[in-house]
């Protein structure tokens, strides 16, 4: 058994949808589980919906009836399927604008529609096409997760319920991807992008023979390829890699996809849809005679710099776990971390909670906050024990006046990561991509 998971833009109107009837029906022979996600666009149009709904603003929900009865009338599928859905989410949004409060737990139930129209109207759509289908939304059959609303973790019982509940399935399964329950059958995210991470969940859960991931691009790429022109597909990289290029902000994995698939030892495929017969890029626990230096270059835009100095660090102890103590109060992720005798440098995505954070470091030391820094990220096997990559990623850097102002090497035997300005972005991925890669 297979799992495949088609994003967004694999499933974003009529002709897309029949394109991937074309692909999960060429591979009905090796039992496919299927994984959609959304329309492209959708589930940013329900976040604005739900926001819209907080403000009283009436209507928005027109255009996302109206886009998914467009498909279902192309695609020849009775509009039925989709009412119950939408009279459901337009009672919510009613309730919002009512109440005038938006709890996370209530913006994880606006937004859980977006796959949940998707996968309905596209299983319709393959039995109809002649493949008996049959939907599910993912927490029906056992996708059992925390209460972290907007990036939730599934419990440790999921994998059993999935097995038991897809055991018993006849049909080719077509399951909502980003979303689960609460055991007290509160509906959670498990964060943007996680249907990604909903195709490995289920792929661990049943032991599948293989994840495919189908979206628009022909694997893991060199670089990001609207940054890099000349960046070229990855044939095959290992799971660390994998891990760390989603982490840092590769496009195409959401950065917890690769973590069941490690548990379990199975390969996932990064593949597109667009391009069927590409070989993609193949994602291994281990690849022999795996050649060492760079192998790609990620970038993540938009993180913040937290600087805390105070002369009370130099021989101090304690210290750092004052500041850690502090980010773990209030649910800040630190992404990097740079330290001198007297100060503290790390890095977060999010500016959420930073005020309140600040207000408990400033007891510590003097703290100050860079915003609009990009993590760029050059990952490969073997880079730590590579003589000479440090001066080719900086040389390179120094020729297209960038400015690095944090670093990060040695805690990873396979990536250098630093921090430069949002702007400086693009002239530091393409020096490293001619650097390494040639154009």
């Amino acid at each position: 058994m297979i799992v495949m998971k088609f994003g967004g833009s694999s499933v974003s109107n009529a002709e897309r949808i029949r394109n991937v009837f074309q692909i999960v029906k060429s591979r009905l022979d090796r039992r496919p589980l299927v994984v959609c996600s959304a329309f492209r666009g959708v589930t940013d149009d329900l976040f604005a919906l739900a926001e819209g709904a907080l403000k009283g603003a009436d209507g928005g929900l027109e255009k996302i009836r109206a886009r998914h009865f467009e498909v279902a009338d192309q695609l020849g599928v009775d509009r039925d399927v989709l009412q119950d859905n939408l009279a459901e989410l337009a009672v919510l949004l009613k309730g919002v604008s009512l109440v005038k409060e938006l709890t996370p737990r209530t913006l994880d139930y606006v937004v859980s529609f977006g796959e949940r129209l998707s996968t309905r109207l596209i299983a319709a759509y393959f039995t109809k096409a002649g493949v008996p289908t049959e939907q599910h939304d993912a927490f029906d059959i056992g996708m059992i997760t925390d209460d972290r609303f907007g990036g939730a973790q599934p419990l440790a019982e999921a994998d059993a319920e999935i097995k038991r509940h897809v055991s018993r399935m006849t049909k080719v399964p077509l399951v909502t991807g980003y979303i689960g329950k609460t055991r007290t059958g509160d509906i959670t995210t498990l964060g943007r992008n996680g249907s990604d991470y909903t195709a490995t969940i289920l792929g661990a859960a049943i032991g599948a023979e293989e994840v495919q991931i189908w979206s628009d691009t022909d694997g893991i790429m060199t670089a990001d390829p609207r940054l890099a022109p000349g960046a070229r597909p990855i044939e095959q990289l290992t799971f660390e890699e994998a891990s760390e290029l989603a982490y840092y902000g590769g496009k195409v994995l959401h950065p917890a996809t690769i973590v069941p698939a490690i548990r379990k030892r199975i390969p996932v495929r990064a593949l597109n849809t667009f391009k069927p017969e590409h070989p993609g890029t193949t994602i291994l626990p281990t690849i022999a005679q795996n050649p060492t230096g760079a192998k790609s270059i990620a970038h993540h835009l938009g993180n913040y710099i937290v600087n805390i100095s105070s002369s009370r660090m130099l021989m101090g102890h304690g210290f750092l776990a004052r500041i850690f103590d502090v980010f773990a109060r209030h649910k800040i992720v630190v992404n990097m971390v740079a330290t001198s005798e007297v100060s503290v440098s790390v890095t977060t995505d999010s500016g959420k909670n930073l005020d309140v954070a600040q207000r408990e470091l400033d007891q510590i030391g003097d703290v100050t906050i860079e915003k609009d820094r990009a993590i760029i990220c050059v990952v490969g096997e073997g880079l730590k024990f590579t003589p000479g990559v440090a001066g080719d990623v900086f040389g390179s850097l120094k020729e297209a006046g960038v400015n690095v102002l944090m670093i990060s090497q040695g805690a990873s035997k396979i990536n250098v990561a630093f921090v430069v300005a949002n702007d400086d972005a693009v002239r530091s991925v393409q020096a490293l991509h001619k650097r390494f890669f040639g154009a």
